[in-house]
């Protein structure tokens, strides 16, 4: 354990390259701005409306829906982590085991963002004790009960929608060639809690914003220990060695 801790300490030292402090701030604000217009203008519809939705959509969101369910997404990072530290060990050849190390690492980092960005989020709902929709009738957009302790005011943010954001971020860091079609994919499934009346647009865009943003700054400290990322030119993470190649080289993903 030691000897890892001094590895780890010497590759921190080593790490080269700023991340452009900007950037950012003004991602940060554009979130925060989007989560609030969304609460006032798109909430109160939808609080209004949860339960006059055409049965088909409910139907295929719910079928869609447990894909955000963090469980089986850490069972198979843990998979992923484990086996590729047993290769790295046991395989003979030489490419095998680098191969097998960087398996590990994207399972460790799939597994930490997911893990940790679950723990924080369920600490925050219940904190916030936020109402569900189903209670809008009673409470409306802005009931709030903290510390409540029923999983009914734990709306906001969305556990499912932050543990989609974090894989499906987490995936566009190592593949950015591929961010757009990662991005349709945690939207499409986020929206999925807003279909089935467990979240309303707010909850669901916070979670989306809170699980990404962990991917992100975990990348950020990935990059800084010479971990799966490198700082680019422009201060944004890069993949080192992305799980397929990009067509550009200095392709630079935003989070």
């Amino acid at each position: 354990m030691q000897a890892i801790l001094v590895s780890l300490d010497r590759r921190w030292k080593r790490g080269k390259g700023g991340f452009a402090p900007f950037h950012w701030k003004i991602c940060l604000f554009m979130t925060a701005n989007i989560v609030l217009l969304s609460a006032l203008l798109l909430d109160a519809p939808v609080g209004a409306n949860a339960k006059n939705l055409a049965p088909p959509i409910h139907f295929f969101a719910k079928l869609l829906t447990n894909f955000g369910e963090s469980g089986w997404l850490i069972i198979v990072s843990a998979f992923l982590f484990f086996e590729g530290l047993a290769g790295s060990r046991l395989l003979r050849s030489a490419r095998c085991r680098c191969q097998a190390v960087q398996f590990s690492r994207i399972g460790g980092y799939l597994l930490v963002s997911i893990a940790l960005s679950g723990i924080l989020v369920n600490i925050l709902k219940r904190i916030i004790g936020r109402a569900r929709p189903m209670h809008y009738d009673d409470w409306g957009i802005l009931g709030f009960s903290p510390f409540n302790g029923h999983a009914s005011f734990e709306s906001f943010p969305s556990g499912h929608a932050t543990t989609i954001g974090a894989f499906f971020a987490a995936l566009a860091f190592l593949s950015p060639r591929y961010r757009f079609v990662f991005a349709a994919c945690a939207i499409w499934l986020a929206a999925t809690r807003v279909m089935i009346g467990a979240h309303y647009p707010s909850d669901v865009i916070a979670g989306l914003a809170l699980g990404a943003w962990f991917s992100f700054m975990l990348a950020i400290v990935y990059s800084r220990y010479g971990l799966l990322f490198r700082i680019g030119e422009n201060g944004w993470p890069v993949p080192r060695l992305p799980i397929i190649r990009s067509t550009s080289a200095n392709e630079n993903p935003a989070p």
